[in-house]
């Protein structure tokens, strides 16, 4: 199994993201929640203490104008925005009668020309907030009236006081607004670890079902519980193994069946295809007496005899190879002369140059398996390529401790196609050649029993044209029973 990159690591899982997601949402909510808040009680605060200062402003000049004489002096103006100071709740006061001004206190922003217009229009109570050097104030005037008649006497009172308690009420507020979003983070982790928790359950429980169907086991089930979509995905899961494990089970059935064919039939072959090729030998050594027409029908059953002789050998050794039935009889063999004897045992010594090591070159091999493998890539390179055909037998020492054999031609070499499909059972490159000398199943043979070794076989174009069959193996072979 391949080990995730170091990039894939770094990223989040579903867990970290569904955790990631549900504080987010918690986040946002507390946030909001706390500015929603926040902004209430600030609107709420402001409110309140600006409705208790103008109301103590009226409260305050109508108690103490009762005894204020009119019309009154500038000494009596002062007394009463001294009094009204005290009692009202504003820093300064400021009381104007006519041409008359006094002020309890000095300081603070001026009256804004606006105020003294809409006190004097509407007669009553009117506030408007000012800024002054960065702290807020509150501004405030009302008209003193003749309680008889209700008529403006000309005395008018102006306040002015800064927000500043009204500011750090605010402040407090917003402090402990972002306080009480901390816990409420906090509190947020174990409902996002239980809800996380709730979701990667049975996703967990499906990553687990589909590692098992991965590694084999179709019989992998996972229960379903619930009704929600991660239940549908279980059952779709369950339905779908289900339905895999039919297939599959059928295939091998299917597959089993054609190999035990593939093996009766090459078995039942054997003897008549035997008997065909003696008796084949026998019109073949006669043909030369025979009329042309009739030695030629006897070589013809001749060559075809004998082709047919070997097909029934390829499906005969195919069918052991798929039934696990072959083994490594190993012993310590030279390489080179292991070539030597397939070269002169099919007589291809003038055809095939070769490139051999003078000192042995030894390797725990079976002499017969390797011996099919050498005459399959020669017999290919001769039948297919073009000469010269050269055979070379390489040997690596250390961690690589094996030995090559590399088949060369000078042919036209392999069309990407072909090399995909080489080694494939039945497989021909001019696929028109369906009466070629050759099974298709030479190269698969070859491929088996490299295998078998332990080894490799690959094809590949030569630098200079052609196609290089390289055959590798270790010295001491990995599988099969080398005795």
């Amino acid at each position: 199994m391949k080990r995730p990159s170091p990039v894939k690591r770094l990223t989040l899982g579903l867990r970290g993201r569904l955790i990631a997601g549900y504080l987010l949402v918690a986040a946002i909510s507390v946030v909001a929640t706390a500015g929603f808040t926040y902004y209430q009680a600030h609107i709420s605060i402001l409110r309140t203490g600006q409705d208790t200062l103008l109301n103590n402003l009226r409260d305050t000049t109508t108690t103490f104008a009762d005894d204020l004489p009119y019309p009154p002096t500038r000494a009596q103006l002062t007394s009463f925005a001294g009094k009204l100071a005290s009692g009202s709740g504003f820093r300064i006061i400021t009381v104007t009668y006519g041409t008359q001004s006094v002020t309890s206190a000095q300081g603070g922003p001026a009256i804004p020309e606006t105020l003294r217009r809409d006190v004097t229009a509407n007669r009553e109570l009117t506030f408007q907030r000012v800024t002054q050097d960065g702290t807020p104030w509150l501004t405030a005037g009302t008209p003193i009236t003749f309680a008889d008649s209700r008529q403006p006497s000309g005395i008018e009172v102006y306040g002015a006081t800064p927000l500043r308690s009204l500011s750090d009420a605010k402040a407090a507020v917003w402090v402990a607004s972002h306080y009480g979003a901390i816990p409420a983070l906090v509190l947020a982790v174990p409902p996002a670890l239980l809800a996380a928790r709730g979701v990667l359950r049975p996703v967990r429980r499906l990553q687990h079902g589909a590692r098992r169907m991965a590694d084999g086991d179709l019989t992998s089930r996972i229960k379903a519980t619930g009704n929600d979509e991660l239940a549908d995905l279980t059952r779709v899961f369950n339905e779908s193994t289900a339905a895999l494990e039919t297939t599959v089970g059928e295939l091998r059935r299917m597959e089993a069946s054609a190999r035990r064919f593939a093996a009766d039939v090459s078995h039942e072959l054997r003897t008549p295809v035997a008997t065909m090729v003696a008796v084949s030998d026998v019109l073949d050594d006669s043909a030369d007496t025979l009329q042309p027409d009739i030695s030629r029908a006897a070589r013809l059953v001749t060559t075809e005899a004998d082709r047919l002789a070997r097909l029934v050998d390829d499906l005969m050794e195919i069918s052991r190879f798929d039934a696990g039935a072959n083994t490594l009889i190993a012993y310590d063999i030279d390489v080179a002369e292991a070539v030597r004897a397939c070269l002169r045992a099919r007589g291809w010594q003038d055809n095939v140059s070769t490139d051999l090591p003078e000192p042995p070159v030894t390797a725990r091999l079976d002499p017969r398996r390797l011996d099919v493998v050498i005459a399959n890539l020669i017999g290919n390179a001769l039948r297919h390529g073009a000469p010269p055909v050269t055979v070379r037998v390489t040997a690596s020492e250390g961690d690589e401790d094996c030995v090559r054999i590399n088949v060369t031609d000078h042919g036209g070499g392999l069309s990407p196609e072909t090399a995909a499909h080489l080694f494939d059972r039945f497989y021909k490159a001019d696929q028109a050649r369906s009466r070629s000398e050759g099974s298709g199943l030479g190269l698969a043979i070859a491929w088996e029993n490299t295998r078998l070794h332990g080894g490799t076989l690959t094809a590949a174009n030569g630098p200079h044209g052609g196609a290089v069959f390289t055959a590798e193996f270790p010295r001491t072979p990995t599988t099969g029973d080398g005795t």
